[in-house]
């Protein structure tokens, strides 16, 4: 990958910083490309990661080879919104994992819309990710958008982009919002001290979540937060810097006395709105609370 410092305000910068600001990888693993050589400044390969960038740096990256994973289509239920020639519309259930990784080979949503969709699929993100356009964690339920070519997948992903979708989700809060609707603007970056998790970071990326009471109860609080921008673990980082993490949320909080086997956190992509690549007409997706959500909701009514 290639990029040249061409702004004032991106001099001066370590390399891995100004790299991981402008690109989707962490700090850690661009860090550990340089101290490997696998970048260049100016045609220099530059080995040391708090190099300062300066004006009109020519600067290019290699990704490290990454494991080939063996993935194979498995014949899992899915729960379809929708479906025609360009995109899968699907309501993913809790506990599934995305995509394959060194540590979920199997049972992923990609083993089942490979089965489903046959080789029906966008390729630009690779064989791992075949089709995947955006993603939601694995204790996360809810709406997800497949591509099944590439002309949809680029489209698709503009869209996420630009920020021209809409996306809301609903979740379960502990403790008690002070303003019935706000919106939380802060950046979001990887946790300097955990690695698993993000973290509110002035140099991270820019992340704005609005949030809107749905219904209030004692030291819980219900609410629907839409996505202005698409970070990790935005929502969860944006409600645990509020004081109110989502419940069931053990990266970002605390086991709860009165949940006290939940099995991940209470939160649940209900809403997609986007404009079909193909038609360019507006197109919008719910997907109802799950067993999982509603149980919880009425333990609440009646605590």
């Amino acid at each position: 990958m290639i990029i040249d410092v061409k702004k004032d305000n991106d001099t001066d910068l370590r390399l891995d910083q100004f790299l991981a600001k402008n690109f989707d990888y962490s700090r850690t693993y661009i860090s550990t490309l340089i101290e490997e050589g696998l970048v260049k400044v100016n045609n220099i390969i530059i080995l040391k990661p708090s190099y300062k960038t300066k004006l009109d740096d020519h600067i290019e990256f290699f990704e490290k080879e990454k494991e080939v994973l063996n993935i194979e289509p498995e014949n899992i239920d899915i729960d379809i919104l929708y479906e025609d020639d360009d995109i899968l519309i699907v309501n993913k259930e809790r506990g599934q994992v995305v995509h394959p990784s060194n540590g979920h080979k199997s049972k992923t949503l990609v083993n089942a819309i490979m089965y489903h969709c046959k080789d029906k699929l966008s390729t630009i993100n690779g064989v791992v990710r075949p089709g995947i356009v955006h993603r939601i964690d694995k204790d996360t339920s809810g709406i997800l958008c497949i591509c099944k070519n590439d002309f949809s997948h680029r489209d698709i992903s503009e869209q996420f982009k630009k920020h021209t979708n809409i996306r809301k989700y609903k979740a379960v809060l502990k403790g008690s919002i002070k303003k019935d609707e706000g919106i939380i603007d802060k950046p979001i970056g990887r946790d300097k001290k955990n690695r698993l998790r993000m973290a509110i970071d002035i140099n991270g990326k820019n992340a704005i979540t609005h949030y809107k009471v749905l219904k209030r109860y004692d030291n819980y609080t219900y609410v629907e937060c839409e996505l202005l921008t698409g970070r990790t673990h935005q929502i969860r980082v944006h409600m645990k810097d509020i004081g109110c993490p989502v419940l069931g949320d053990m990266l970002y909080g605390r086991v709860d006395k009165n949940f006290k086997d939940l099995k991940g956190q209470i939160l649940h992509a209900y809403y997609l709105k986007l404009i079909h690549p193909r038609t360019k007409k507006e197109i919008e997706f719910t997907a109802e609370l799950p067993n999982y959500f509603l149980e919880v909701l009425r333990k609440l009514d009646e605590i």
